[in-house]
């Protein structure tokens, strides 16, 4: 019986190998990439478009947010092309929309010089937790100096209204959404290993504690927010909110081995493709798949349980075979986006790197 268990594993594991292997990751983040800067991207003023169209565009450059996006993709192409500078371009973009303002520096989710708005928290820590991934790799001052300007931004966000957690819009105080404590909770946790400053451990701990008891479903994944004073719960179920509080138990096993918060983990690996994975592929918005694929991998560094990844590819790939236009542009809709390319540039890079490590 051992023999056979061992021989239906290994098999397993074999066939997920030799999928990942016959697949060419390098060309089509190339291509990808290639397409943001031929499509989605304004040279003179160093910035980048929402989308492919200019009347969806309405005149504008893109949101902060799907710079993020773009952001975490350029450390994953790095990572595999140490030499090349995928980041620099987007951070020249992505200061633009930095201000000083009152009561700390931020980025606000459209240009400064086109006009004053919002201050998301999330917008803030996905950079964040970007360039805390590209300071573990690089040691570059400036990513770490900038993380913690907004891990400071991040705290004015932070209040005992419905017992603790961040707010998810600067100056709107009715909910408190996981989108925003599960991300704080990893910049929290990344300025600790880079630093060992107990504080930002104890703020990760803190937060994610709170997260845990107030927004995980009975269903083993998360839901969407906490309305306040309300104390309602927004009952929807996101991939990326399941992404962060399992990478976050993922690092806080790491450095605790405290094993509460591996199983944390295994729990919201199991449940996210128990409840999202269906008909051979997760739901349609890329980027909150590419974090969830964050925590996946997350997962499997600690555990090496292959087979957990299988979901993460079978995705990757049904997008690619399925969503992908004349032009390699990907997306369901006609008109095609940056945080879609980005985020599948992510997705495929992470898997990549695992291809070779293999």
């Amino acid at each position: 019986m051992r023999r056979i268990s061992f021989t239906l594993v290994f098999s397993c594991v074999a066939a997920i190998s030799a999928v990942a292997q016959s697949i060419n990751y390098t060309t089509r983040i190339q291509a990808l990439n290639k397409n943001i800067y031929s499509k989605l991207y304004d040279a003179k003023a160093n910035l980048y478009l929402e989308t492919n169209n200019v009347e969806a565009n309405k005149g504008n450059h893109s949101f902060l947010w799907p710079l993020t996006a773009l952001l975490q993709a350029a450390n994953e192409m790095e990572v595999l092309e140490p030499r090349k500078q995928y980041i620099a371009p987007v951070m020249k973009a992505i200061e633009q929309y930095y201000t000083d303002r009152a009561p700390a520096p931020g980025y606000q989710a459209m240009v400064v010089k086109e006009k004053t708005d919002p201050r998301f928290y999330d917008d803030n820590e996905w950079i964040a937790i970007a360039l805390m991934d590209a300071y573990a790799r690089t040691h570059k001052k400036e990513y770490l100096e900038t993380s913690k300007m907004i891990y400071r931004f991040l705290l004015t966000g932070y209040n005992q209204v419905g017992g603790g957690g961040f707010y998810w819009e600067e100056g709107n105080l009715k909910s408190k959404n996981t989108c925003s404590n599960g991300p704080g909770i990893l910049v929290a946790l990344r300025l600790y290993q880079a630093t060992k400053e107990k504080a930002y451990l104890d703020t990760a701990i803190k937060v994610y504690n709170w997260t845990k008891k107030n927004l995980l479903a009975p269903n083993g994944v998360y839901f969407d927010a906490l309305h306040v004073p309300s104390l309602k719960i927004d009952s929807a179920f996101y991939t990326y909110n399941a992404g962060t509080m399992l990478q976050s138990g993922v690092i806080l096993y790491n450095i605790t081995k405290d094993n509460k918060y591996l199983n944390d983990a295994r729990s919201v690996a199991v449940a996210s493709e128990k409840v999202f994975f269906k008909d051979g592929h997760l739901p349609g918005n890329y980027w909150f798949n590419a974090v969830l694929a964050r925590g996946i991998i997350a997962l499997y560094h600690t555990d090496k349980n292959r087979k957990q990844l299988q979901f993460i590819i079978d995705d990757a790939e049904y997008v690619w075979n399925n969503e992908r236009d004349e032009q390699n542009l990907l997306g369901k809709q006609k008109i095609k986006s940056l945080i879609d390319q980005s985020a599948m540039i992510e997705t495929y890079a992470r898997l990549q790197k695992l291809m070779l490590k293999q």
